[in-house]
């Protein structure tokens, strides 16, 4: 019950309980479905006057029919003769006018209580660009929604005001560009591309902390919208606070707008967001199997996305029959190919291990020069390869506040750009912890 046949088969399963026989015949007997993507269900009609009775009399049946397989509300489209020749392209060329933003909509963001409060703030930006919140900074472990709402705002003002000058740029690439353009003799077009825009997207800012030259360029490119009275909205893993290596020009510049942070989605959230992102690929999944895919991945919405794509390519490609064995096959296969998080615990063995001491000793008191620094690595690679938060860290140690965390992971991120040893040692723990 998981192709696009299986799928009309039981809208018509629902209608014929609602419908006569007669008018199940007469109006859809020839009506044969064409797409089930994005929310949206294609249907196609052999005339003008069939599509017509099927959009003024029985619309909402269907509709209702789709929401009660899957959870969300849809829209209908119905192909009439020789229209569906010409859909795929058309379509295409809608899907192109934007390519940065496709599928990046409000209306396909699952809010829970882990991202109210950015999802309202995100709101609040697209309806009035530069006026309350501005920049708006969205901060969160990776794989939570950051970037969705990021887009989601300039998907929406390109629909209000298509005139508008819209930029996107990752803080890497934004620093990739500025080298080209410096190497090439480009600069002066580099700044006009970005210091005069409406609105300025930037994903991932954490990435130009440390380099002074990208972050001297992004202060006058930000100083330059900002004074335009024209939108920033910029996204990060962690707040201005946590970035050690941030000018703190620019901390205060990014801390004087809204700050909105995004938290791991609970249980009812996450099983909304595969339900929802089911209907988007035309996926059918039973309670069972949506309950199990949020019980047991709980931290990470892209790895959600991953297991009902790959759930997706099951079927489609094998032919097979999504069951509970299916589920945890792509669970499995997910978890395996994305990004390896260690635990907390994992860390302290290992870096215990690589300095000669005992695990008690990183976590206690005792005060060393060899046990300090070894306490101080691990705090630092707990942070750079879990989500955990400072806080979150310093539970793991004795009598360990956010403060005295931030400031060991600080002296370990001075030492890595003047110590080769130190990077070497940082390099030789993560393999070993990464090979557990």
């Amino acid at each position: 019950m998981n192709s696009l046949k299986d799928i009309w088969d039981e809208i018509l399963k629902i209608l014929s309980g609602q419908l006569t026989p007669t008018a199940i015949n007469t109006w859809f007997a020839d009506c044969e479905p064409v797409e089930v993507e994005d929310c949206q269900l294609v249907l196609h009609t052999s005339t003008d006057f069939k599509r017509r009775i099927i959009l003024s009399r029985f619309a909402d049946n269907i509709k209702n029919a789709l929401y009660e397989l899957f959870s969300c509300d849809f829209e209908l489209t119905v192909l009439a003769g020789d229209e569906i020749n010409d859909y795929s392209s058309s379509k295409k060329e809608e899907d192109n006018a934007l390519p940065e933003m496709a599928g990046y909509t409000f209306d396909r963001f699952i809010v829970g209580n882990s991202n109210k409060f950015a999802h309202a703030a995100a709101v609040a930006v697209a309806e009035n660009p530069g006026k309350n919140y501005n920049p708006l900074f969205i901060y969160g472990n990776s794989g939570l929604g950051k970037t969705h709402l990021l887009l989601a705002i300039g998907q929406s003002i390109h629909e209000r005001e298509p005139t508008k000058k819209i930029a996107y740029i990752k803080g890497d690439e934004f620093t990739n560009q500025m080298v080209k353009s410096i190497k090439d003799g480009t600069a002066e077009e580099f700044r006009t591309k970005y210091r005069n825009v409406d609105l300025f997207l930037v994903d991932d800012i954490q990435f130009i902390a440390g380099k002074q030259q990208t972050q001297n360029e992004f202060f006058h490119t930000f100083n330059n919208i900002y004074e335009a009275g024209h939108q920033i909205v910029i996204t990060s893993d962690r707040t201005p606070l946590e970035m050690s290596l941030l000018d703190d020009r620019l901390r205060t510049r990014f801390e004087g707008g809204l700050m909105a942070d995004i938290q791991p989605p609970d249980l009812e959230t996450r099983m909304a967001i595969i339900r929802n992102k089911a209907a988007q690929l035309g996926l059918l999944l039973s309670d069972e199997a949506v309950e199990h895919i949020a019980e047991n991945i709980t931290a990470n919405i892209r790895q959600l996305e991953g297991v009902i794509k790959r759930l997706t390519a099951y079927k489609e490609i094998l032919d097979d029959v999504i069951t509970i064995d299916s589920v945890k096959r792509a669970i499995k296969d997910v978890i395996r190919t994305g990004t390896y998080i260690p635990t907390p615990d994992s860390i302290i063995r290992e870096t215990a291990r690589y300095y000669s001491l005992k695990e008690e000793d990183l976590r206690g008191q005792n005060r060393s020069k060899n046990t300090a620094m070894a306490r101080q690595v691990s705090m630092y690679l707990m942070r750079s390869l879990t989500n955990l938060s400072l806080k979150d860290i310093g539970a793991q140690y004795e009598a360990r506040n956010h403060t005295t965390v931030l400031s060991s992971i600080r002296k370990v991120e001075e030492l890595l750009k003047t110590d080769p040893a130190m990077a070497s040692t940082v390099r030789d723990i993560t393999s070993n912890i990464n090979a557990v």
